[in-house]
């Protein structure tokens, strides 16, 4: 069996639990219906059917090479899908950028941290901010009243984040790089929610992590969902982190959607044991 697939059995219990304190309202904020990339003649996704309920947390996993971020690429605009559609809210998003797809209400993060490393962390949330504000370029050559207000505003809210993903006061005017590796990652997720998504994309969040800054980012995915009241998809390899947190669970394997289900259903998955480990594991 998968490492790891069996290690998230006893934090199951944890989504249960989660799901018992918000439970996801019905309906789905985003869509995707044959979704199909194709890279010349490779086959990155194929066909891919796929829901986000309503304040659910959904996981993506599969083996190395499935298609994850190729997946996750076209859902935020950095990547145009060969065939299908995607819709968010209703709207489709299919032929929008990704700024865009981030007015609309679509945040992430990257798996390789990509911070303006030589700014403050103050300054990377302020930057997540800018789809929201509303000055003109004008009005700041001219140093208009409204331009001070919503900067100090932005600056307020930037702070309310960075309170909320904990990271300390003394690291407002710290330079991103100069913060410890999980600081980092929280600091990335302070900077997609500056633009108020209701719909959080994390790519590896505990890529890198230690076991307790990895068991602390698993808590505090939760807390987001309850404390927020936003969707979240997840792409992550630490089977503990997936079946510890997500409500639903979906799997590729060659860029083609195998298994989906509750964790406990996609733990005993035949065919996701033998897309991890080969027929022979599971024969």
């Amino acid at each position: 069996m998968p490492a790891g697939l069996t290690d998230g059995v006893e934090q199951a219990t944890m989504t249960d639990a989660a799901a018992d304190e918000v439970e996801p309202t019905r309906g789905a904020i985003m869509v995707v219906r044959s979704l199909t990339k194709r890279f010349g003649g490779l086959v990155a996704n194929r066909n891919v059917d796929f829901d986000i309920p309503q304040r659910s947390i959904v996981s993506l996993i599969g083996p190395n090479g499935a298609g994850k971020t190729t997946f996750f690429n076209q859902l935020t605009g950095m990547l145009q899908p060969t065939e299908g559609e995607i819709e968010f809210n209703g709207v489709s998003i299919v032929g929008l950028g990704p700024h865009q797809i981030v007015e609309l209400g679509v945040g992430r993060t990257f798996q390789n941290i990509r911070l303006f490393s030589d700014m403050t962390a103050m300054a990377n949330v302020m930057v997540g901010r800018h789809s929201r504000m509303k000055s003109q370029w004008y009005e700041a050559i001219l140093h208009l009243p409204r331009v001070r207000e919503e900067e100090e505003a932005t600056r307020q809210r930037a702070r309310e984040l960075l309170d909320l993903v904990g990271l300390a006061r003394r690291y407002e005017d710290e330079s991103a790089k100069n913060l410890p590796y999980g600081d980092q990652r929280r600091l990335e997720i302070a900077r997609a929610l500056a633009s108020d998504p209701k719909l959080l994309l994390l790519d590896e969040p505990t890529a890198g992590m230690n076991p307790g800054e990895t068991g602390r980012m698993t808590e505090f995915i939760g807390q987001l969902r309850r404390d927020l009241g936003i969707s979240i998809l997840l792409i992550e390899h630490d089977m503990k982190v997936v079946m510890g947190v997500s409500d639903r669970i979906t799997v590729l394997d060659y860029g083609e959607k195998i298994a989906e289900g509750l964790p406990e259903e996609i733990r005993t998955n035949p065919q996701v044991i033998e897309a991890y480990l080969g027929k022979q594991a599971h024969a």
